[in-house]
């Protein structure tokens, strides 16, 4: 179960990273926007803290991604899906 946990937590992680890179964020600026410093923000990418539902929600809700697919959907698989919902939103 442990393992199942720590996958996730490091899905979540990497998908956070990614997502804010591909949109463009710093980390100084989801670390203003959710009210924390950057080098918190930092270990949230890092994995190194964990983050509980609500700072999960905040993070989502920045970056436009559903909070379920930062924990659940490999990251090719969700930067394509971001590839694509800008596609058709400069179509």
């Amino acid at each position: 179960m442990k393992d199942i946990i720590r996958e996730k937590a490091r899905l979540a992680a990497i998908n956070i990273r990614k997502t804010r890179e591909f949109k463009g964020y710093t980390q100084d600026y989801l670390a203003a926007k959710i009210g924390i410093s950057q080098n918190a923000y930092s270990k949230i990418e890092l994995g190194y803290s964990k983050i509980s539902i609500d700072r999960l929600f905040e993070i989502s809700i920045l970056l436009g991604v559903d909070a379920t697919a930062l924990i659940s959907t490999p990251t090719a698989e969700l930067l394509h899906s971001l590839s694509e919902k800008v596609t058709l939103e400069e179509a």
